[in-house]
């Protein structure tokens, strides 16, 4: 998994660890499978072994069927030699075909093992080749099966409190990225570098965060202890789907901060008013979900909110039936940017 913690590491080597083990002391009594093979089992558990349960099944499951059609392709390049073909052109198709079939998506981590079995099945299977490759895929789908079932009594890991914070931290940064952007409004010293660089780092952010809330989503699936947890994994979602929208905003809101001081054409006393508007957003966008002051902070967004509007409702305009100032458009869309983070943020209130 991406981005595992370093204890989350240790309990996946503990657990790792102790599935290979296991199956390397019971391979031996797999039946339809010869005890010389014994050592396939330790590798089922490696190739199949992943943090979360869900993981382990996807990767174990297509690690088989990798094997199954490397087996497959290893026999047809047997019966090339049965009929006469030279060693190393039955060698050569084997590995080339295991190759490109190797492109099928659908076979996940399995795709590698296919030219790996073939070759396997064609170099090592000797006079029996078929008793070989009962016992690689057996035993090799017995360590598969020892890794899930370690992986699934071993305190299987739950990642949702670790996405719940990961979350936190992404309100947190994204409020005190709106503080900053209002000191340098309020201040009149926009820099374009420093507001570009808010919005890359609040961007990198949230692709980590959405892999983390990924991960906490897959490690619920078939987890005993996710029951009962649904309503975590729900509040995730609607958390990061909130802050993407945010993020957005925050990023337009710094185009149009740009746009304006490189024009010098913000109407005149619209800067007080926009700097509270952003730090009373900010102010609600730094409120966990349910506080009990959120309802306070909703509502004095939306009276900074409204104050700046009122400003700009305040600022001349050009007559006709369509045209609308430069300076007043950029702002209105100041405006809406602020507007969409509150609204972001109103369904945890």
């Amino acid at each position: 998994m991406r981005g595992l913690r370093e204890s989350s590491r240790i309990a996946l080597a503990v657990r790792t660890a102790i599935a290979a083990a296991l199956a390397w002391y019971l391979a031996p009594y797999v039946p339809f499978a010869e005890a010389d093979y014994s050592y396939y089992a330790p590798l089922g558990v490696l190739v199949s072994m992943y943090p979360t349960l869900a993981g382990s099944a996807r990767s174990g499951m297509q690690t088989l069927m990798g094997l199954a059609l490397g087996i497959g392709l290893g026999f047809g390049g047997i019966a090339l030699l049965w009929m006469g073909a030279p060693g190393i052109v039955a060698l050569a198709l084997v590995v080339g075909v295991g190759v490109w079939l190797g492109g099928l998506d659908a076979l996940g981590v399995g795709r590698e093992w296919i030219a790996m079995a073939g070759l396997f099945v064609l170099l090592l299977g000797g006079a029996t080749p078929e008793e070989f490759s009962v016992s690689y895929l057996v035993t090799m789908a017995f360590g598969v099966a020892v890794g899930l079932v370690v992986n699934l009594l071993l305190f299987p890991p739950l990642y949702l409190q670790q996405a719940a914070d990961r979350l936190s931290s992404l309100r947190d940064a994204a409020a005190q990225h709106l503080h900053d952007v209002a000191d340098a409004v309020e201040g009149r010293k926009i820099s374009t570098d420093q507001l570009t660089e808010i919005v890359a780092e609040l961007h990198s952010t949230v692709d980590e965060v959405t892999r983390a809330v990924e991960d906490a989503d897959e490690s619920s699936r078939a987890n005993p202890r996710a029951r009962g947890r649904g309503g975590e994994r729900d509040l995730n979602r609607r958390r990061l789907h909130a802050l993407e929208r945010t993020v957005f905003s925050i990023r337009d809101l710094a185009d149009v901060l740009i746009r304006v001081d490189e024009l010098g054409t913000a109407p005149e006393g619209a800067h007080g008013p926009l700097a509270v508007a952003i730090r009373r957003v900010a102010d609600l966008v730094a409120e966990p979900a349910g506080s009990e002051s959120a309802g306070e902070r909703l509502a004095a967004a939306d009276e900074a909110l409204a104050a700046y509007t009122a400003v700009l409702d305040e600022a001349p305009t050009v007559t006709g039936p369509t045209s609308v100032p430069s300076d007043v458009a950029s702002e209105l869309t100041a405006a809406v940017c602020l507007r969409r983070m509150i609204d972001a943020s109103r369904p945890f209130v």
